[in-house]
């Protein structure tokens, strides 16, 4: 899925480093280096999630989302600031932010918030469950029997695109494509992650979810 999305940042550096995390993540991007620009581009384009900053040029963080939101954009807005008190929070929710994420922050929390919104804005369900098996996508979380599964990126990629599609088989191909796009993995690439997730879901308990359907792919479901 490709997510656009209105980055309004006058830090270029920042502007640059987020860029260039996200788009490996499916994201597309325009870019604006102050809020009086970022505000016209929202007014004339669709978006599918707003990030701006607070402090910029021209017009600041609160001043777009309120002009935004006065003129009936309903586009998610996450604002970043370096600004953390309770009274900076609550006026930005009040000018009508969606998410607020104070500086410096980690580039992974950036992304999951941003998808979290996505998905709410479009009704996308975000919490999936097969068994004991339950998938939060918004937390990026795996619970099994009240135990939290660990896994690498690639296994979680693979686990919610199982998930996604359950009870129905996804071929390899396909999960290829989901998990890594363009950039085909060497031959053994998803056999290994396979194990792994399945190290990571099934290994310690007795009832397998992950099966094998020779010939046709991989599906996760609960069998008698």
């Amino acid at each position: 899925m490709t997510i656009s999305i209105l980055l309004i940042e006058d830090d270029k550096d920042l502007a640059e480093a987020i860029s260039d995390y996200l788009e490996l993540e499916g994201f597309e991007f325009d870019f604006a280096y102050n809020g009086l620009t970022g505000r016209d581009l929202a007014l004339t384009n669709h978006y599918d999630i707003i990030l701006t900053d607070l402090n910029m040029p021209k017009m600041d963080g609160i001043d777009v989302c309120q002009s935004l939101r006065d003129k009936g954009v309903t586009t998610p807005v996450l604002m970043l600031t370096a600004r953390d008190t309770l009274n900076d929070k609550l006026i930005g929710f009040a000018a009508g932010s969606d998410d607020y994420l104070v500086k410096p922050f980690a580039m992974d929390e950036l992304k999951v918030r941003l998808l979290a919104l996505v998905r709410r804005s479009k009704g996308v369900v975000t919490r999936l469950s097969i068994g004991d098996l339950t998938v939060d996508l918004d937390k990026h979380q795996a619970i099994r029997s009240g135990q939290t599964l660990k896994m690498p990126p690639v296994c979680w990629k693979m686990l919610v695109c199982l998930m996604q599609n359950s009870p129905n088989v996804v071929s390899k191909t396909t999960l290829e494509d989901e998990v890594w796009g363009d950039a085909l993995p060497s031959a053994d690439s998803l056999k290994v992650h396979l194990f792994k997730l399945r190290q990571a879901v099934d290994t310690s308990f007795e009832n397998k979810l992950i099966h094998t359907v020779h010939g046709v792919g991989i599906v996760i479901r609960e069998e008698q």
